[in-house]
């Protein structure tokens, strides 16, 4: 029996990972799966995080446990995105290959590439050139993450894997006022307006940056897919010290596109403007995922479809003085 440590289970992709390796457990695959709550173990403690992986020994280790947000929460907290992503990395995985662990899978983000960087960006563009400075403390963070990762595997010999993914949406998103992503960002305030008769919504930015988007049903398929991939498969397509994946869709839209399409689902017919006073971020970010489909695996869930999906997510599980007055 193969037992499974999912690092940020109660996050959208770690949820996502973790339904489906119970759905594999439901049809009989031998797992013992564990979770802990942040209340339960702080992966920025150290000491805690060692003493969880001696007792337990977990034989695989899923790391989808990070402190993420938007462009706003990236500007407003940069000491703490990269001082708690750096801390749950170097915990999670020193201390997994300190008591045993061969097999890890880390999850990073796209926002590890340069600002500038020719699209779409292929894993080979990393460390190439300047990073967005909105985010880029975050970003190191996760260029640690995969250095790390590297790092184990060639002075250890262990099977640490990390997979980056284009901007994720779906079921068990954040939709908070400010501190979201853009695409549940979106939802909420086109649904705020709908709810309340508002005739206009204003985006950030120009709308002309473009981005592309994952559902985390997707994402979580890939991610396992990946990490079932017999060794010699995955080092085939991938270098030492290049070991990272692109997990993405290979399309992207614009942001004034991605507003009208949330804006459509939701059923709002005012205006959208745009606030060019806020700042764009990267103008395009797109990820070349030939890598993944040599491999063979492609996104199966349509944008449109994902985003109906999602914004009735919303509205069954968002909380009441959100949904309605």
């Amino acid at each position: 029996m193969r037992k499974i440590y999912v690092a940020g289970h109660r996050g959208m992709v770690g949820g996502a990972i973790l339904r489906r390796l119970k759905d594999r457990q439901a049809a009989g695959e031998a797992l013992e799966l564990l979770t802990r709550t942040h209340s339960e173990l702080d992966l920025t403690d150290q000491a805690a995080v060692r003493a969880f992986m001696q007792v337990e020994r977990p034989d695989v280790v899923i790391l989808a446990a990070a402190k993420v947000g938007g462009i706003h929460a990236n500007n407003t907290y940069p000491a703490d995105f990269i001082y708690k992503n750096l801390m749950i990395e170097c915990n999670v995985i020193h201390q997994a290959f300190d008591a045993g662990v061969k097999h890890l899978l880390q999850l990073g983000s796209s926002c590890i590439y340069p600002r500038a960087v020719p699209q779409p960006m292929r894993e080979d563009a990393l460390l190439t050139g300047i990073l967005e400075p909105t985010n880029e403390p975050y970003a190191v963070a996760k260029i640690a993450g995969i250095k790390l990762c590297e790092s184990y595997n060639r002075q250890h010999g262990v099977d640490y894997r990390s997979v980056m993914p284009t901007n994720l949406y779906g079921p068990g998103d954040n939709f908070h006022p400010e501190n979201s992503h853009v695409l549940p960002a979106l939802i909420r305030r086109f649904h705020e307006a709908q709810r309340d008769g508002v005739d206009e919504v204003v985006i950030w930015g120009t709308g002309k940056p473009r981005r592309e988007f994952l559902h985390v049903e997707d994402m979580a398929e890939a991610s396992l897919f990946l990490l079932d991939l017999p060794r010699d498969v995955y080092e085939a397509n991938t270098q030492p010290m290049l070991s990272h994946i692109n997990v993405g869709c290979g399309e992207d839209v614009s942001i004034a596109e991605l507003a009208a399409l949330v804006a459509k689902t939701i059923g709002f017919t005012g205006r959208i403007t745009q606030d060019a006073s806020k700042p764009d971020g990267t103008l395009r970010k797109l990820m070349d995922v030939s890598r993944l489909a040599d491999m063979g695996w492609r996104a199966g869930v349509s944008l449109e479809d994902g985003v109906r999906e999602t914004y009735a997510w919303f509205l069954d599980q968002a909380d009441t003085d959100i949904r309605a007055k």
